[in-house]
């Protein structure tokens, strides 16, 4: 394809945020909705970028997440807008699990205010934020620390999560599939949260828009282990009527 400066321009501003919104790509580049949406539409058949509901991103690939820096950036607004959502819905005095993800860390963020909370978390970057909270307890899980995220995994973090039960799990994931799969990249990572799912009395998932129809190579569960879905715009079909058959409580962040 050969794109114009206009189109370069934007292939870069998508690069560098990961996923933006057609709203956020006309404000960037000073043009119209219809121009974004017709550029983004010649560089989506052209495999430069990928479309979802609302929005573009980098193409997806199936077996390797894109790098956690790139990924706190990635619709921060949204992140921060769920996780207000999610901590007004955390009653005091319970106890919970965070997984891995920088939607977890932004939860963690909006929880600071929360008192006698017990957190349990194989993730170290939520362990850090809560750590600041002394009305709260953080219990860290034992296990292989991944470098690049600061995420814990293994069967070791598998063998210290069985130990317990807890009120709520708080839970990331990579990518919702139409399938009503719940799907993340690395199997290690994914025994990690297939058991958070089975040691909480209730599942939360907490995911933006650009979660859905995102695939990842591993399958985590399935919408009808979910209670509750936190995410910042109504899903696109068939999710909608996924969540209704499996009665799952949709909270739409404002």
């Amino acid at each position: 394809m050969n794109s114009n400066p206009r189109q370069i321009t934007l292939l870069k501003v998508v690069q560098e945020l990961g996923s933006v919104t057609v709203e956020q790509l006309a404000e960037k580049l000073g043009v119209t909705l219809q121009t974004v949406r017709r550029d983004v539409q010649r560089m989506a058949e052209t495999g430069q970028l990928t479309r979802f509901h609302g929005g573009v991103r980098v193409p997806s690939s199936t077996t390797e997440n894109i790098g956690h820096q790139q990924r706190v950036n990635l619709n921060s607004d949204a992140k921060t807008r769920i996780a207000r959502s999610v901590a007004a819905a955390v009653p005091n005095d319970c106890s919970l699990i965070l997984n891995i993800g920088t939607t977890t860390e932004a939860i963690a963020r909006a929880l600071l205010r929360h008192s006698g909370l017990r957190v349990i978390t194989n993730n170290l970057n939520v362990a850090s934020i809560l750590s600041a909270n002394p009305n709260s307890e953080v219990i860290v899980v034992g296990g292989v620390v991944r470098g690049r995220d600061q995420g814990i995994v293994g069967e070791a973090a598998v063998d210290f999560i069985r130990q317990f039960k807890v009120d709520i799990a708080l839970i990331g994931i990579s990518g919702i599939e139409a399938d009503g799969s719940l799907r993340d990249y690395d199997y290690r990572e994914v025994k990690v949260s297939q058991t958070i799912l089975t040691h909480a009395r209730e599942v939360w998932l907490a995911a933006d828009q650009s979660k859905f129809n995102r695939p990842a190579m591993v399958e985590v569960g399935t919408i009808a282990q979910i209670d509750r879905l936190f995410t910042d715009a109504p899903p696109p079909a068939p999710f909608a009527a996924l969540l209704a058959e499996a009665q799952v409580q949709l909270h739409i962040a404002q």
